[in-house]
């Protein structure tokens, strides 16, 4: 008999994991894939570590959280700075400085001001009625449509006109020659790579792989006193209200016989015709002088029931879903629910590790 049935072992049920077996706690971690890691599993492949479903970079302003993800590995100094390739032009991301002035050869902060504040009168938008007229609001026509508007097409699968404005409710705008992509005090990529952070957790739990939680459920729910679920919410209630909407996304990775494919970590493809929205080159994320290189190209698709599911679609629809299934959740005395998924929300990595240290003080006390 166990404690603690834990479903996923992804940062959110690994934390929780970890912390309940240093109190003493029996676990059962399940998953079913057959790597533990969730979304941030890494793979060794060349002496380089992989990310295996998309670039994962660590970052918090939070030095509780930074401390204590440095108590399982050493982080490195990696900065995030993307860059976006349009049809062979080069920028910068976020938009700052560097980009207007390949932009437009402006060189001062004011002179970048004046040009966007001109481009957003002579749109003449007061009223955005969807996400095209949002962001031409908010930057201007010519951010918009070398950087924004492909790339968001390609990620949601439809006409910008035709995606709702609350997708960007603004957008990060500098006026700095600074390329650091998060504005957070904290930021690195583990040496060794994730999964070795995972392990660490999950050293004193039992751990199953290649187990479905829904193709075992019953006998499952024997073997605990508890659940602690982070799969879907809708998927756990049987899908009884309907079915919560996500977009997924298509991993191709390839190994290549050069030592530097792309010169940057990741680069965003802006263009509407490049059917991936993204290259990450996996060596650059730990300053990698391997001979070969490793690359994958993320290419963004609808989700059904059956793919990976990634980022889920808040709108109205879906969040008025949730909350009937988030009610059900909060009067199960015996079930855990948390993360991506189970709160049907986009976290970042240092957010779901807070949330489920959050979750442990709630079960355990201080």
């Amino acid at each position: 008999m166990y404690d603690y049935l834990i479903v996923g072992a992804g940062l959110f049920g690994s934390v929780f994991a970890y912390e309940a077996t240093k109190r003493g706690k029996k676990c059962l971690v399940i998953d079913k894939r057959n790597h533990i890691g969730g979304n941030v599993y890494t793979e060794n492949i060349e002496g380089i570590n992989v990310h295996k479903y998309g670039a994962h970079i660590f970052h918090t302003n939070s030095k509780e959280i930074w401390d204590y993800v440095n108590k399982f590995t050493e982080f490195n100094r990696f900065t995030n700075s993307p860059i976006a390739n349009y049809k062979g032009e080069i920028y910068n991301l976020p938009f700052n400085m560097n980009t207007f002035n390949k932009l437009w050869g402006v060189v001062t902060p004011q002179e970048a001001k004046q040009k966007i504040e001109e481009q957003k009168r002579a749109a003449g938008i007061t009223d955005p009625k969807n996400l095209e007229e949002q962001a031409i609001s908010l930057v201007g026509i010519d951010l918009y449509e070398k950087l924004i508007k492909g790339y968001t097409e390609k990620q949601w699968g439809r006409p910008a006109t035709e995606l709702p404005k609350f997708i960007i409710k603004r957008l990060p705008v500098r006026f700095t020659y600074d390329n650091n992509y998060f504005n957070d005090k904290y930021q690195g990529i583990p040496i060794g790579g994730y999964t070795a952070i995972i392990e660490k957790m999950l050293e004193k739990c039992d751990v199953r792989l290649n187990t479905d939680f829904f193709q075992h459920r019953d006998e499952l729910e024997k073997e605990a006193k508890k659940i602690v679920f982070t799969g879907m919410i809708d998927e756990f209630y049987n899908y009884k209200f309907g079915v919560l909407e996500y977009r997924s996304l298509v991993f191709e990775h390839e190994i290549l016989d050069i030592d530097n494919y792309q010169g940057n970590a990741v680069v965003n493809y802006t263009d509407r015709e490049t059917p991936y929205t993204r290259i990450i080159e996996h060596k650059h994320f730990e300053f990698g002088t391997q001979e070969k290189t490793v690359i994958t190209k993320e290419y963004p698709k609808e989700w059904k029931k059956g793919d990976e599911p990634y980022y889920p679609i808040n709108n109205e629809r879906n969040n008025e879903l949730y909350r009937k299934y988030k009610e059900l959740a909060d009067k199960e005395e015996n079930v855990i629910f948390g993360g991506r998924l189970a709160n049907y929300k986009y976290y970042d990595m240092h957010q779901v590790i807070a949330l489920a240290l959050k979750k442990v003080e709630e079960e355990f006390g201080q």
